[in-house]
């Protein structure tokens, strides 16, 4: 069975990092492995164009390091079909966008894990990639430890998920959540603004009580040092980056260099 980093890390109350990729072509993966600092590398299915094929592949690439465990950033809908195909593609971990409530929180929960009397999950036994398709030395408890360690993180961005926080944040088997600020804004008709003072006291209130809760809150940085704020907080864990903005700013920054140098 293949270890799943990021569970490692949060049941040993260590920090994790992770960055985000919009592509899903397997060098991208490798090259983050090789740079032996990440810990896992987050998909934003969300946001990208992806099929069946790649999820496998990209799988694949991740496997290559002992180091490094995966994540998909889903969909709302249709959550459960969505999950159980990253699943079987061996992507170890979610993170679920757009949770209004708490039956919304339970259907996630649910999607992700088996369907045993113990967890009561909408997981079944599949002939899958996770399980070498046919199960070489591997048995269905294999699978359902596999599904059972799998990390369940939900995005806090609707007004409805932040006033009824605590009661998600109580049932079993959530590990992580992430406050979304822009989302958020949308929802309470915030947008367009930067810093608005209501939605950092949601980011605040989500994060504060979740660490209360003992639930792992997440954060997104595009740099090391904005870290340091959230440090002060509690929080442990941290998403940095993204490829396309990687690239965009690389271009922008050295291209513009480079032109106000010829043109001198």
């Amino acid at each position: 069975m293949r270890r799943n980093v990021l569970r490692e890390l949060l049941d040993n109350n260590k920090p994790s990092i992770g960055t985000h990729v919009h592509t899903l072509w397997p060098g991208m993966a490798e090259v983050i492995g090789y740079a032996g600092t990440i810990d896992y590398v987050e998909f934003t299915g969300t946001y990208a164009p992806h099929d069946l094929f790649s999820l496998e592949n990209f799988g694949r690439a991740i496997d290559l390091f002992d180091n490094m465990s995966s994540m998909i950033k889903l969909d709302q809908q249709p959550r459960t079909y969505l999950a159980k195909k990253a699943v079987n593609s061996g992507i170890q971990n979610i993170l679920y966008a757009d949770v209004r409530s708490l039956e919304d929180a339970k259907e996630c929960i649910a999607a992700m894990r088996p369907d045993t009397p113990e967890s009561k999950g909408k997981q079944g036994v599949s002939m899958s990639r996770d399980m070498g398709y046919i199960y070489p030395g591997l048995t269905t408890a294999d699978y359902v430890k596999n599904a059972e360690e799998g990390v369940v993180a939900l995005m806090i961005e609707k007004k409805g998920a932040v006033e009824d926080l605590k009661s998600i944040l109580s049932l079993k088997g959530i590990d992580m959540v992430q406050f979304g600020a822009g989302d958020y804004a949308l929802n309470i008709g915030k947008y367009g603004t930067n810093n608005d003072e209501e939605v950092k006291e949601a980011e605040l209130y989500t994060i504060n009580t979740a660490i209360k809760m003992n639930i792992r809150p997440r954060v997104e940085i595009s740099k090391w040092e904005e870290a340091e704020p959230y440090l002060e907080l509690g929080v442990k864990d941290f998403s940095i980056g993204t490829d396309i903005v990687v690239v965009h700013e690389f271009c922008k920054n050295q291209g513009e260099k480079l032109s106000k140098l010829l043109n001198s």
